[in-house]
């Protein structure tokens, strides 16, 4: 997650705010990436246990078990999608030990053992996976997921870099980059990434937030604008980007606008404190008359443009080519 806590910087040659501002402004922090794994294809079996019954012997026949009765992947699925992590965790559990050749099983595993908060196995799921298809691109990521959660970047660049050479048009791919090259420090780079994401899918909503929160991190407020801009007019009903459109508004001395923007993400979410905060900090706030005016329409806009006349050179190999039995 990032984090910033610096004084504003405004690129407009804006007039000074009152000392009383800058060490308000010293506790307004950005919020960074949510994201959600993509789920796979697969199906579910229950072992039913085997029982026996005594004869007047003292011996104990066996009684043959019920036929094992699989259960198709919808159940696990409708059981993850519910959120229902828990259950699903036992279902794929139950599913590896009895198909333990199918790579997406051990995907799917993964992806309910990292929901439930086992990230122990979701490693070991994921990596499960990996060793019975190495090309299995999902399982890449979500691995690297799950290295970045449990704060081990370097090991995590290693699995988004084999995803990246099986699948370099992949947007999803070069945004997991740019987070990895964030969590190592490697800002410049880090930009590159979530660009090249942008330019692969111009609504990559995620990768304009992240890079924007580098910008806003190393106090290049206006910069990170236009970026946010344009989440924000996709995407506004996601707090986060309008918190952060806030941010980077207010420490460019925008009061106004930024009071528009934090208005919108307690709209939204009215627990969400941080928005709360940073409203009542900046209403009784007022642009200085000299500030040059902006909107943040044009800047979308602009920002949309930009993004879409880059030209990119990429290739993609076949990868995640077995599917689950039917």
């Amino acid at each position: 997650m990032l984090r910033s806590g610096r004084s504003i910087h405004n690129s407009d040659r804006a007039p000074l705010v009152t000392a009383a501002l800058l060490i308000a402004l010293a506790t307004v922090t950005a919020c960074t990436t949510r994201e959600e794994p993509d789920g796979g294809r697969s199906e579910v079996a229950v072992v039913s246990t085997p029982v026996g019954t005594g004869t007047s012997s003292g011996e104990v026949t066996p009684v043959p078990s019920a036929p094992v009765m699989p259960v198709r992947y919808e159940e696990g699925e409708q059981a993850f999608q519910e959120k229902r992590y828990f259950e699903a965790k036992e279902k794929f559990t139950s599913y590896v030990e009895q198909r333990p050749g199918n790579s997406w099983g051990h995907y799917m595993l993964g992806l309910s053992a990292w929901k439930s908060g086992d990230r122990v196995l979701a490693e070991s799921a994921f990596v499960s996976a990996l060793e019975r298809d190495p090309k299995h691109v999902k399982s890449l990521l979500n691995l690297t997921r799950v290295l970045l959660e449990d704060g081990r970047p370097r090991e995590a660049r290693e699995r988004v870099t084999t995803a990246l050479t099986l699948d370099s048009t992949s947007a999803e791919v070069h945004r997991l980059m740019g987070r990895v090259y964030s969590e190592l420090k490697q800002h410049s780079e880090a930009i590159v990434s979530y660009r090249m994401a942008l330019s692969l899918d111009p609504t990559d909503v995620w990768s304009m937030n992240n890079m924007a929160l580098i910008l806003i991190q190393q106090d290049r407020h206006d910069e990170a604008l236009p970026a946010l801009a344009r989440a924000t007019q996709l995407e506004p009903g996601v707090p986060v980007f309008q918190n952060n459109l806030g941010i980077a508004l207010e420490r460019s001395g925008r009061f106004t606008l930024a009071a528009q923007a934090y208005g919108a993400a307690v709209a939204v979410d009215s627990g969400y404190q941080k928005a709360v905060m940073s409203l009542a900090r900046v209403q009784s706030l007022k642009d200085h008359p000299t500030l040059v005016p902006i909107e943040l329409a044009s800047l979308a806009e602009a920002f949309d443009r930009g993004i879409r006349g880059m030209v990119v050179g990429v290739t993609k190999e076949p990868t995640d080519t077995t599917r689950p039995p039917r």
